[in-house]
């Protein structure tokens, strides 16, 4: 079972690679949350993969929240995996990984990361099309190689560039306060098609006369509603308009 969420396509992206190659199912985080599906069992021989973008060195609240919550059932020994997909750093991703596994009484055998395009636009530019085709290309040669050593069912933590613990700590708290929808604004070009309100994952936008309104305080500032608006007419702060959008071409439109 290869759990994952995604926002613009990274994750789902290796989630169905991996799925692929051991045959396996995908299952996304944002739809269990909905149904409130949060108890698993696991076939004999079947892994267990989470896959998780990485959020202020962190993970995105929604799967914070569904790993309180997730609970499984097993048949004999599970050989569990923990994928990052990062743009910068994997921060320590690996280390809550752990942290919510050995909860519910399980080890992460194995802990690796894929380097791609980094959405958080606020700060990172993503109109170059040619480099972020670059990233994608060399993050296929990173998935094959985690698919090779999951075949061999390797062990250790494979990710680089991690963040110390206390930073890992500072940097989370900050998220936070950019969690907070005020940053959220919507420019005249918007069409009223409502595909952000339909695709928030924490339901925090709902559409009124037409127009996307932020419900709620916070969300988990994953960009979705950015990213995938059609006139790119939804904005986070002041850079994201030169920054540009971005969805994985293999995942999402």
């Amino acid at each position: 079972m290869v759990l994952y969420f995604t926002a613009t396509g990274n994750s789902k992206y290796v989630a169905t690679r991996i799925a692929t190659a051991f045959n396996d199912r995908t299952v996304s985080i944002p739809d269990c949350m909905q149904h409130e599906e949060y108890s698993f069992e696991l076939s004999p021989g079947e892994y267990l993969s989470i896959i998780s973008p990485v959020y202020y060195l962190g993970f995105p609240t929604i799967v914070r929240d569904f790993l309180n919550r997730f609970s499984l059932t097993t048949n004999g020994k599970t050989y569990v995996c923990f994928i990052a997909t990062y743009g910068v750093t994997p921060g320590g991703t690996g280390h809550l990984a752990n942290k919510y596994m050995q909860k519910k009484g399980y080890l992460v055998n194995a802990k690796f990361g894929v380097k791609m395009p980094d959405t958080w636009t606020p700060v990172f530019d993503l109109s170059n099309k040619e480099k972020i085709k670059r990233t994608n290309d060399k993050a296929e040669m990173q998935i094959d190689e985690i698919i090779k050593k999951m075949s061999n069912k390797a062990t250790g933590d494979f990710l680089h560039y991690k963040t110390p613990l206390p930073v890992t700590k500072i940097a989370y708290y900050l998220y936070e306060g950019e969690r907070k929808t005020k940053h959220f604004s919507v420019t005249d070009a918007c069409i009223g098609c409502g595909k952000c309100a339909a695709n928030c994952p924490v339901h925090a936008i709902e559409m009124q006369q037409a127009k996307p309104v932020w419900i709620k305080d916070t969300c988990a500032i994953c960009l979705g509603c950015l990213h995938r608006c059609p006139k790119f007419a939804i904005q986070y702060g002041k850079n994201t308009q030169k920054h540009g959008q971005y969805t994985h071409p293999d995942t999402l439109s």
